[in-house]
């Protein structure tokens, strides 16, 4: 099995079909798409394919370490920033062809007018074992 991060932009990605922004949804059609996100779920829960998944809040902060003693610095919040992540997935699948398959049916989740968005994942594997360092 190998793990594959799913991960979904704000912005940033290629421009979904259905790309009315989800502030601009109804009610109803915001928990159309919620419901799918978490039957998805369910169903890969089901199967064994689900590691975790949650939805994140547009703004964010940058922290860095700034040396010993110090406090950390912090550089933020950033709304403006041009890739947010708006929330993400992690399957556990037996190929990468199956984590293509699993990315294309979240990526028809229903948005407004309820129909499917089309929006573009980022499909990022884990890595299976710490980089090699050669000298």
């Amino acid at each position: 099995m190998a793990k594959y991060l799913l991960l979904k932009h704000y912005r940033g990605a290629p421009a979904a079909l259905n790309c009315i922004p989800m502030d601009q949804w109804t009610p109803e059609e915001i928990s159309d798409h919620v419901r799918y996100m978490q039957d998805f779920a369910a169903r890969l829960e089901g199967t064994g394919e689900f590691v975790d998944g949650l939805a994140l809040a547009p703004e964010g902060t940058w922290v860095r370490y700034d040396g010993e003693g110090r406090p950390p610095v912090t550089d933020g919040p950033f709304a403006e920033t041009k890739d947010l992540i708006a929330g993400w997935m992690v399957i556990d699948v037996d190929s990468y062809e199956r984590a293509v398959e699993l990315a294309g049916e979240l990526s028809a989740a229903p948005g407004a007018g309820g129909k499917p968005i089309h929006e573009w994942l980022e499909l990022r594997p884990f890595l299976a074992a710490p980089p090699t360092i050669t000298e």
